[in-house]
């Protein structure tokens, strides 16, 4: 009898309960939208910013690719793992994770991140005009398609697979060592845990692409190098030094590379500005290629690369473009090196050095 009196008690219990929790679930719905509606501006200018980020990465990876189509025009193999795997773009960054440089290292991780979406698809242009042979994009954000157009008679040589259209996948890898005096700093007394997020991951992306490499194309077919070290010891070098803590670890960016173009990939470098810091690594890896690749002699080492790194003035400059401060210079002579990082680093501790000295030097002559 007892539970008799007590089941329509229960079934109004749970009404009520019900009731509450919907009224709850609007209430928070309420307060929800109106969160969302004070942070729409903030979203607008995150999908502006990553917007503007992706179509700079977007630009490079096309010129990119269409580079390296051409050059491989004639090689079976490439085109081979082209449209069985994909082709393999690193990215070098040479950005210091303190300052403002942290947040262009974040926007360049997102962008390159981004370039997952895209994919390439070669197709046949109707004439030879070069206005005809212009690459194009369609899409939405989700997924972008690059259509590379070639000239006809290139085209006819190509695998069946890519002139029937297959798209072509792209795996961007983005490697990051700072190198510069506020990379020191940031060792120091800041946070490089960021730095060491983006070269884990992005390991894994290319130690991924290898494995897949490796089961679907022969690796007979990847290019030789005078350097016969396996694919595979590299990798596992890249890894190590990965998560090794050490300092300004450059290691990982020349081993990153080699793996890179043992891999029939493109590969692109920056830091702040693509002046200082991306020139000297350039021309260091210039060099290193021709010595080990093609025969430069060590003894000649030095001197191509200062050949390399000089900008030799030719009759009166009236202006001079300075990329770091965005502005126009008159009269301003062209540099003849680009000094490395190292010595920039050596005269500021000497100016500092310099400095103390004079403060005794004067204390010491007015007492």
């Amino acid at each position: 009898e007892w539970r008799e009196q007590l089941t329509p008690l229960v079934t109004r219990l749970k009404e009520c309960v019900l009731e509450v929790v919907e009224k709850a679930k609007r209430a928070m719905t309420f307060v929800l939208l109106q969160e969302a509606a004070c942070s729409i501006p903030q979203g607008f200018n995150l999908q502006q910013r990553r917007d503007i980020v992706f179509s700079q990465a977007l630009a490079a990876l096309a010129c990119g690719f269409v580079m390296r189509l051409y050059a491989g025009l004639q090689d079976k193999d490439f085109l081979r793992q082209l449209h069985l795997v994909g082709l393999v773009a690193q990215f070098e960054s040479l950005l210091s994770t303190y300052s403002e440089e942290i947040g262009m290292l974040e926007d360049m991780e997102v962008g390159i991140s981004d370039l997952q979406k895209v994919m390439f698809k070669i197709t046949e242009a109707k004439t030879d005009d070069l206005r005809e042979l212009q690459p194009s994009v369609c899409g939405r954000r989700d997924h972008y398609t690059v259509e590379v157009p070639l000239p006809q008679v290139i085209f006819q040589t190509l695998p069946e697979e890519i002139k029937e259209g297959k798209p072509l996948r792209v795996f961007p890898v983005l490697f990051n060592v700072g190198i510069n005096e506020q990379q020191t700093i940031a060792e120091r007394f800041g946070d490089i845990s960021l730095q060491e997020r983006i070269n884990q991951k992005n390991f894994e992306i290319l130690e991924a692409y290898y494995k897949t490499v490796s089961e679907k194309v022969p690796l007979e077919c990847l290019p030789c190098f005078q350097t016969q070290t396996d694919i595979k010891e590299l990798l596992e070098m890249l890894g190590h030094n990965v998560v090794t803590k050490k300092r300004k670890n450059v290691e990982i960016l020349w081993v990153a590379g080699t793996i890179c173009r043992r891999l029939n990939g493109i590969r692109f470098t920056s830091c702040k500005s693509a002046k200082d810091r991306t020139s000297m690594s350039v021309t260091l890896e210039q060099c290193a290629l021709l010595r080990d690749e093609h025969q430069l002699s060590k003894d000649f080492f030095v001197r191509a690369l200062d050949c390399m790194r000089s900008r030799l003035s030719q009759g009166d400059i009236g202006h001079w473009e300075d990329p770091e401060a965005g502005a126009m210079t008159e009269n301003k002579p062209a540099s003849r090196h680009f000094y490395p990082i190292a010595l920039l680093l050596v005269s500021s501790h000497l100016l500092v050095v310099w400095l103390i000295l004079s403060l005794v030097f004067l204390l010491a002559k007015y007492q």
